[in-house]
């Protein structure tokens, strides 16, 4: 393919600054400067300041998650006028109904169809086929190729593992000041990152703090992010009388600075593709705690970069961190080996390199 003569649609749905959003944005950095255009059309969340400092447009349309027959008809008919409208010749989708609108619309026929897929699932499953039957596949990680194949039936061969990636984090480290005063008082200072959403299973950390700080009382959590779960979780911390060990800081959109300066790093989501939570944890030589759903195990190493353990278990949240707080070697030999794997397998020169690999060979 030659890429300078394609005009490109990334096609999703917006969640607010999700893992999705970030895959796109990093695509339209590596491509804007390869190909002719670059458009992305998704409903309300995606971050569209970032992509306008890319020069990026952004269609926006209404949630492709709405099955009524009025939404369903009306993003038909926005996405065809798109697509003429740019003279789009690759759509590369983000979210299985994102391929469905491609599929049913009969696009694949006219533009190369490409889908990436961030998750695993077990439910509608025909649905799932008809999208992606027409579509070149990439995957996240290898769970996620495994689900597409095993449950969904998808030629083995027909799938290509990408794995997500993160920059490294190379600028100055811009101090935090209630993490800065947190370690001046001796403070242990734990961090959990991601959307207050229940796939992050927040409130399984929260339910943890009270068991760890029984034994090491000098610890402090914080969690960074914002969601639909917000005000709950604050509510759970009231309820079990906490208020005064945890903080939460909001959205941030400095991960990376944020974790560099975190004594520990908690993940813990009920399900996820493959996360970039660890994967930007190891960029700045942090460990984990994390459940182990779907992809996460293909990045954490359970007792050599970090403590895999069961999603939905408090108790054993609160026991990874205790012990890794009360074994400080183990914890900076976790971190020497997090950062190792971090270079050698989720650098973003090789997520950038292993798409232009994909787009070239169609």
């Amino acid at each position: 393919m030659n890429l300078r003569n394609q005009n490109i649609l990334f096609f999703l749905r917006a969640t607010q600054h999700g893992g999705t959003e970030n895959v796109v944005l990093q695509l339209c950095e590596i491509f804007k400067p390869l190909v002719n255009k670059i458009i992305v059309c998704s409903s309300d969340g995606f971050h569209v300041a970032a992509l306008s400092k890319l020069e990026v447009r952004h269609y926006n349309i209404p949630d492709i998650e709405e099955k009524s027959p009025g939404t369903v008809f009306s993003i038909a008919a926005m996405l065809k006028k798109i697509v003429k409208q740019e003279k789009i010749t690759i759509i590369h989708t983000h979210h299985r109904m994102a391929a469905f609108y491609v599929s049913f619309l009969g696009l694949y026929k006219k533009c190369i169809f490409i889908n990436t897929s961030h998750n695993t699932f077990e439910n509608k499953r025909y649905l799932t086929k008809f999208s992606y039957k027409h579509g070149h596949l990439i995957v996240c990680g290898g769970m996620v190729k495994k689900n597409l194949v095993d449950y969904f039936g998808l030629p083995q061969d027909k799938v290509t593992v990408i794995y997500n990636a993160v920059k490294s984090f190379s600028g100055t480290i811009v101090k935090d000041n209630l993490i800065r005063d947190l370690h001046n008082q001796g403070y242990f200072v734990v961090g959990n990152v991601g959307r207050l959403s229940k796939q992050k299973g927040m409130k399984f950390f929260i339910n943890a703090i009270p068991d760890i700080i029984r034994r090491q009382p000098k610890t402090r959590f914080v969690i960074a992010g914002s969601g639909e779960e917000e005000q709950k979780l604050k509510e759970l911390v009231k309820k079990l009388g906490i208020c005064k060990y945890v903080i939460f800081l909001g959205y941030r959109n400095d991960i990376q600075n944020l974790m560099s300066q975190l004594d520990l790093v908690v993940l813990t989501s009920l399900w996820e593709g493959l996360p970039l939570t660890p994967i930007e944890a190891f960029s700045v030589g942090k460990t984990i705690v994390a459940t182990d759903v779907d992809g996460t195990g293909e990045i954490v190493q359970d007792g050599i970069n970090g403590c895999l353990i069961p999603p939905c278990k408090s108790e054993l949240i609160a026991e990874k961190i205790i012990f890794l707080i009360e074994n400080p070697c183990v914890r900076i030999k976790y971190e020497q080996n997090a950062r190792e794997r971090y270079g050698r397998v989720f650098t973003f020169d090789k997520f950038k390199r292993s798409y232009i690999d994909f787009y070239e060979r169609l």
